[in-house]
Formats: C-alpha cells, structure tokens, sequence
C-alpha cells in the first residue's frame, strides 16, 4: 500500500485545531482504559500503567513541556503515540474496544459540555451589568419607539431588561441543547459496537454524562448537538447585535442618550473630535461569523450517509470559531455595559419632544366619556398645533386644551406628565416602577 502523499496528508490532517481537545481526549481515555480493566478486557497492572501513563502527558502538556507535534494526523494519534513512546507496548492496548470515530464524538461532547458552561457563565455577568445599570435607573424616562419612530414614554431600565430577558432565554437554550448532548457515544467504535463484553454506562458515568447513545451508528454520525448550539450560539449572536445596534445610536450625537468608557472607544485617525464605538460594531460584525458557522455546519451535513464520514471532521472549526466568537463579544461587551453612563436628561428631553404622551392625553379624554378614535384625532389636532407653535404638550396652557375640547381640566397635567405616564402603565410586565422590579427579581433569580 503506498504512502499518503504529503498534501494529501497535510490536508486530511486535523491536529492543527483539534489539538485543543487534548485533556478531553486524555480523559475520555482514562475513563475507557479503566472500564476495560473492571471488565477484565485488559489486566489492571496495564490500566495503572496506562492512566499513570496519561496523567504524565496531560500534566507535561499543560506545564509546556510537552508541545503538540504538529505533524502526528489528529490529537488522538499524537496523544496514544506519544502514550507508547512512554510506556511501551502496553500503551498499544487502550485502542482496544474503541475507534477513533467514537473517541473524537466523545471528546468534542465534553469539550462543548465545558464551553457551554463557560458562556452560559459569560452571559450570567452580563445579566448582572444589565440588572446593576436597571436599578440605577428604574426612574429614568426614554422614549420607547417602534419603527425607529418616538411611541410611548418607558423607563431606561425597562428597555435595558428587555435585552435581559432575551439573554436568561440564550441560556436556557443552551441549557436545552446541553441536556440532549449530554450521552456518551463512547463505546459505540467504528460504527456497530464491538465484540467485547464492555460497560458503557461505567464509562458514561466516569466522565459525567446521563447516559449513553442507544445507537451505535447514531452515536458516531449524530452532530445534532453542535446544530444546536451554533444556533443557540447565532442567536445570542442576534442578541449582542441588536443591543450593539442600539448602543451605537444612543451613543451618537444625534441621540445622545448615554456616553461609553474611553477605554471602549476608538478615537479618529485625522478627526479629534470623534469617540468610536468600535467595540459595539465588532460585535455587530462578528455576529454575521457565527452565522456562517451555522450555515456551515448544517451545510456539511446535510447530505451525509451513515455513519461517520471524513466529512464530518468538519465540524470542528464551525464550532470552535463560533465558541471562541461568542467569549470574545461577552468578555468584551460585558465591561463595556457595565462602564456605559446614561445621561437622563438627554433621554427626558427626547421624550418630551417626542409627542409620547400623546397617547396618554387621548386616554384621559377617553376616561372622560369621549370614544377613543374621536379622542384619537382631538389629540392629533393638538400634536400638530404644537409642532405649528414650537412647543411641547407639557407646555401648553389649560385654556389652550379647553379651545380644543371643553372637557379639559387642570388634571390634564398630571395625565401627561411623563413620570406619570410611566408608573401608570400599571400591567404585568410594564414600565412602571413596581413591575420593573419584579423584572429585575425575575433575572436576578435566573442569574
């Protein structure tokens, strides 16, 4: 049989980004060599040898004095090889009841249990600057807007604990996604199972998962689990983006509604006057990586036939870059958040200017007997007199409101009064005060 060529080689080669998984392959081997050792497959001298054996490598890797040998084909070639080289030929016999197509699915389960857990940790500080910059200002009033278009006065807070309640969903999702990975494919070997009388469920238990693939062929060509959470991942994505989004306007000078930390800005190269949001628009950009990372991914698979096929080798890059862009935009937009200043009277003038009271003004002559649509078009009579004169709802005098109605009294300045307006939304889930806190204890308790 001839030698792979060289580029062949190169190219069919994966230790370049797999060697990341080298504890979770080391660990999954340990747990394998001791199962074959409990069920007698191999003798128990040979599995102390070969764990002593691995926990030399994995401490010499992690200490530098042993660097990946790039040019061995994956991770688990280099680790048994180098096993070998170690203790001889006893380190030849924990291949044994086992194949590479189920090692690497039970290395990168582990690998993403750990990672999963890392970014459901991310978005648990990100919820915490979220809450902290919600209690701050559970009394400072913004516009709400639909279509980009000033709607209805709300509170800071309230707007900032939308994003949170998307964020606590993210890692449920993830959660979810966890829970259904969280079976150990590890014994199901090349495709069928194997001759030898193993233990599954011991091997499954050692390295803490809920159970075992009941399918051998699906336990080695199932990546459901990386679907789900590349798509859990894109939408936390979506998420950071949409908040980015929103950052960026209010840090605009058009808007003005808050000023970011220096050290989350960029300044111009030729324009001093300029504080670039640079770290909200990298987010923003990233988001569109991890959507080609799912994309990827659901495109690599879509067309496999059982079982394991090399294609699936790709999987991997998909999901570390998807992994490591999600970290990187939590590690930085987190801090960011959390140093981020609002400025409550920019927002209260906007609001002011904004009409978003008008819907408030309508319902007090509601209240008043009046129907709503005629209510409806006396208020649009009296926005567009404003706009005509300049000035703002607040501003107007009673006997201007009684020339348009008559059943205008003195109590129509509190009607329309902002802060008003906002603590009486009174509904569950709204912008008052008392319902902005059971939000805030409703993220805390997720948190």
């Amino acid at each position: 049989m001839k030698a792979l060529d060289q580029q062949a080689d190169d190219f069919n080669s994966s230790i370049h980004f797999d060697s990341r998984m080298y504890r979770q392959d080391i660990k999954g081997s340990m747990a394998h060599a001791a199962m074959l050792a409990a069920k007698g497959i191999i003798g128990q001298d040979d599995a102390d040898q070969i764990v002593a054996g691995l926990e030399a490598i994995l401490q010499d890797i992690e200490r530098g004095k042993l660097p990946i040998d790039l040019t061995a084909e994956d991770i688990h070639m280099f680790v048994e090889a180098e096993l070998t080289k170690r203790i001889g030929d006893v380190g030849k016999r924990l291949h044994t009841a086992r194949s590479r197509n189920d090692q690497v699915a039970v290395d990168i389960r582990l690998y993403l249990k750990e990672e999963a857990a890392e970014i459901i940790g991310l978005l648990r500080q990100l919820l915490e600057a979220i809450v902290t910059q919600a209690k701050a200002h559970k009394l400072t009033i913004m516009p709400g807007y639909t279509h980009l278009q000033r709607a209805q006065p709300i509170t800071f807070a309230h707007h900032l604990l939308a994003y949170g309640m998307m964020f606590t969903r993210d890692i449920s999702r993830i959660e979810d996604a966890v829970k259904r990975m969280n079976f150990s494919p590890l014994g199901s070997c090349a495709l069928s199972g194997t001759t030898y009388d193993t233990d599954r469920q011991m091997t499954a238990k050692a390295l803490g998962f809920d159970g075992i693939c009941m399918n051998s062929i699906d336990g080695v060509s199932d990546r459901d689990f990386c679907v789900e959470l590349l798509s859990a991942f894109a939408t936390v994505m979506m998420h950071l983006s949409r908040f980015s989004e929103e950052v960026i306007l209010w840090a605009s000078w058009e808007f003005k509604f808050i000023e970011l930390d220096d050290s989350y800005t960029t300044g111009s190269s030729i324009m001093p006057q300029k504080k670039n949001p640079d770290i909200a628009e990298l987010v923003r950009g990233k988001t569109g990586r991890v959507y080609g990372d799912l994309m990827a991914m659901l495109t690599v698979l879509k067309g496999i036939p059982l079982a394991y096929n090399k294609d699936m080798q790709e999987d991997k890059e998909s999901i570390f870059d998807a992994v490591d862009t999600v970290k990187q935009c939590l590690t930085v937009f987190t801090p960011m958040l959390a140093t981020m200043k609002a400025l409550p009277e920019n927002m209260l003038t906007a609001a002011q200017k904004g009409f978003i009271n008008a819907t408030d003004l309508a319902d007090y002559l509601t209240k008043k007997g009046i129907p709503f649509r005629t209510a409806y078009k006396q208020v649009g009579q009296i926005v567009a007199y404003c706009i005509e004169k300049n000035t703002v709802l607040e501003a107007l005098t009673l006997e201007e409101y009684q020339s348009f109605h008559p059943m205008f009294e003195k109590d129509v300045f509190a009607a329309i009064d902002l802060q008003n307006c906002v603590q009486s939304r009174i509904s569950a889930g709204g912008t008052n005060q008392i319902s902005v806190e059971e939000q805030i204890k409703f993220i805390e308790n997720k948190i």
